[in-house]
């Protein structure tokens, strides 16, 4: 069966200028399978004229001068504004503020930016003219995900930009620019979009189905499943890649019988569904390629699926274990 289609993961930027980062994000979700939609441009500088981009492009805009306000007053202002768009994920674009550890915190691994240096190299300010300096053959641009400190959250792409013979620090800056207006929608688009890609799902689920004691991974009848150790063990979630004409990436976990399977299906059925044939047991679809999943809830659920098969021996360590 067809895949319907899926909601697109929201995104906001920050700009205090130009735009034009924000205008290369803003074009490329205008492509065909673009994972994300812009919903939001927010600025410090009301005439900023990416701002003018933005609204020309239907897309809404907020900016609220932080003159005369503290850093936190302002902070918490942006953030509520970014939150009231529904926001998923938050993009950097020339954005002139140091922001707040609690402004970071809110959006930990779900704001990007992007710097023009081969980072860990030349983080702060001045980055052309050091690369010049100390005779590197190569600048360029790398797109990381922000974190409170200056430049040092993980790296998600680069681009190296070769330094020429009679470069200066202008020369240089605008042949990145056009490095990164490349780099940043797709690594980006990659970034938001993971949750639509099986084997980052597959890798997440794994993670978190490992930790627990005495777990093991099988296949069963084509699809990936986790069990409990041992001759006699029983399997407590399986990945449902497609399979059975399902439209979903999911995992299926066991619930206590059919009255709640049925009552989660109906309470959200964005989240669960009746799995084909696992369905008919009680097991339970939960949907992961969408947006926004709580992980912490399907580590939950893994963990109460598998003290539903585990024998008493495991379930009472683990009890024991989850005091600490």
């Amino acid at each position: 069966m067809p895949e319907p289609d899926r909601p697109k993961v929201k995104v906001a930027a920050l700009l205090s200028g130009n735009g034009t980062t924000m205008s290369a994000l803003l074009f490329h979700s205008r492509l065909p399978d673009c994972p994300y939609e812009l919903v939001l441009v927010g600025s410090n500088v009301p005439d900023a004229p990416g701002l003018a981009i933005a609204a020309a492009e239907g897309i809404a805009t907020f900016a609220l001068p932080h003159r005369g306000m503290s850093r936190a007053d302002h902070d918490a202002a942006m953030d509520a504004a970014l939150r009231a768009s529904g926001a998923d994920y938050l993009a950097l674009c020339g954005y002139m503020r140091i922001l707040t550890p609690r402004f970071v915190e809110g959006w930990a691994g779900r704001m990007v930016n992007t710097h023009p240096s081969l980072l860990p190299k030349y983080k702060g300010l001045d980055t052309h003219a050091r690369a010049i300096a100390a005779g590197d053959a190569y600048g360029g641009c790398s797109v990381h995900v922000v974190t409170a400190e200056l430049d040092d959250g993980p790296v998600l792409g680069q681009m190296p930009v070769a330094i020429l013979p009679n470069d200066t620090p202008d020369s240089l800056s605008y042949r990145v620019r056009l490095a990164e207006y490349q780099l940043l929608p797709r690594i980006f688009s990659d970034y938001v979009g993971r949750h639509l890609r099986a084997d980052w799902v597959i890798a997440e689920l794994r993670a978190l189905a490992m930790e627990l004691p005495e777990a093991e991974e099988r296949d069963s009848h084509g699809a990936i499943g986790w069990r409990t150790g041992g001759k006699s063990g029983k399997f407590f979630a399986y990945f449902d890649h497609h399979h059975h004409g399902s439209a979903h990436l999911a995992l299926l976990v066991k619930t206590d019988g059919p009255d709640e399977l049925a009552a989660l299906v109906e309470r959200d059925p964005d989240v669960y569904f009746r799995p084909a044939y696992y369905g008919a047991a009680g097991w339970v679809g939960i949907i992961l390629n969408r947006p926004g999943v709580d992980w912490a809830h399907v580590a939950q659920w893994l963990e109460r699926s598998w003290r539903s098969v585990a024998p008493a021996r495991l379930t009472r360590l683990q009890s024991v274990a989850d005091q600490f």
